[in-house]
């Protein structure tokens, strides 16, 4: 069953994705570096490519993990 508790955390997410977006439509450009960093595997071949982005994914669960904890001091 849903909970006012619930609630709030969907509201958040959705502000989440919104700013995402928005970041991402404005700064594209700026972002290049996203998925290219040192720590990022990526194997490219002639008919085969492979990318595994390591380091972008840690740096990524630890913001995401960081929202997550002031949301809940909320």
């Amino acid at each position: 069953m849903m909970s006012a508790e619930t609630g709030k955390y969907i509201i958040a997410a959705g502000i989440l994705v919104v700013v995402a977006g928005i970041v991402i439509y404005f700064f594209h450009d700026k972002l290049h570096w996203i998925g290219r960093l040192p720590g990022d595997i990526r194997i490219e071949k002639e008919n085969f490519r492979f990318f595994f982005p390591l380091t972008t994914m840690v740096l990524f669960s630890i913001g995401l993990s960081f929202i997550i904890w002031l949301l809940r001091k909320l």
